[in-house]
């Protein structure tokens, strides 16, 4: 009798590990239903429709982007992680969902990590600081001192708690050792045109975002949050140049699908991002996105989203950041 159950355990394996390219090899068997859990045009969605319109050219498979904003990312992210495991669904997270993992642990509908297999890492854009042209500083140190000096009386927006440009505000508070106001707002445009108008005095966002304002003069450009100057925004200096602390902080463009979808199909479609990053059209886009792309492959992509969750689960600890 264990003979017999030692030969149905050994056909159960060799099952599993067949099906895997037989799935493969008919996928995709309809349309790929891709998920973006925020809004059309910002630098997610945009970014996303570039690669995934260069994997439909590259392919001639038929890739359906799908809007589904909503709880800082988590309503598009659940919907994926519950979708079925056959390879015809896959969402774009950024780095609001590393931090989900802190800000929510022990209430999200689903495992940030376990539920998931990376696909690919497709960018990584350094954020950058800007001040309203009357506050009296030229660089990150004038600005530190300026800190120093009237604890409390500078406040910073963001696109709402939590969000990439949020934490690494309060990374660089906590380590420059200074005291400045958080103020979140319901996206980039409002807290811009209250930065503009001198109801804050520093912004943090994605070099699309705000270099347009930069160059024309309505606000200044202080550094980004990079150890190297981005495309994008190459006359700002990195935090270092300027007399800061040398931190970075980004916002970032990660693929993933879900944990028990087919390996080889993660794969596939990996090679099919990789091979899409790597046009020259695809990569002037980026580049005038301040985004950076690098390492796309499924296992780096793992990697950096464990660290990046490691990193800011630390900041929003220290710093005492509640969910909204």
């Amino acid at each position: 009798m264990r003979l017999v159950h030692l030969f149905k355990a050994a056909a159960l394996v060799l099952a599993a590990t067949t099906l895997q390219p037989v799935l493969a090899q008919n996928w995709p068997t309809k349309p790929i239903r891709w998920i973006v859990p925020y809004t059309p045009g910002g630098i997610t969605d945009n970014a996303t429709r570039m690669v995934v319109q260069k994997i439909q050219e590259q392919t001639g498979w038929t890739i359906v982007v799908d809007n589904k904003p909503g709880a800082n990312s988590i309503l598009g992210a659940d919907l994926a992680a519950k979708a079925p495991a056959d390879g015809h669904t896959f969402v774009t997270v950024i780095g609001a969902h590393a931090a989900n993992a802190t800000l929510y642990a022990g209430r999200l509908p689903y495992d940030p990590v376990k539920s998931f297999a990376p696909v690919s890492l497709v960018g990584i854009a350094p954020l950058v600081m800007t001040v309203n042209n009357q506050l009296p500083v030229k660089n990150v140190k004038e600005l530190i001192d300026y800190a120093k000096a009237n604890p409390g009386k500078l406040a910073f927006g963001s696109s709402g708690v939590g969000a990439a440009a949020h934490l690494t505000q309060e990374l660089f508070k906590q380590v420059a050792g200074i005291d400045m106001v958080h103020v979140p707002y319901k996206g980039t445009a409002p807290a811009l045109a209250d930065l503009m108008g001198g109801n804050i005095q520093i912004l943090t966002d994605t070099a699309s975002a705000l270099m347009p304002h930069v160059r024309g003069g309505k606000v200044k450009g202080m550094t980004v949050f990079s150890s190297q100057r981005v495309p994008g925004a190459a006359e700002v200096p990195t935090i270092a140049e300027s007399g800061g602390p040398a931190i970075e902080g980004s916002t970032w463009v990660l693929f993933l699908t879900q944990a028990a979808a087919p390996k080889d199909i993660v794969r596939r479609m990996s090679a099919e991002t990789t091979k899409a990053l790597n046009s020259p059209d695809i990569k002037a886009k980026f580049e005038a996105l301040g985004i950076i792309t690098g390492d796309t492959s499924p296992e780096f992509a793992a990697k950096f989203l464990d660290e990046e969750i490691v990193k800011w689960s630390k900041v929003i600890s220290a710093a005492g950041v509640k969910a909204e």
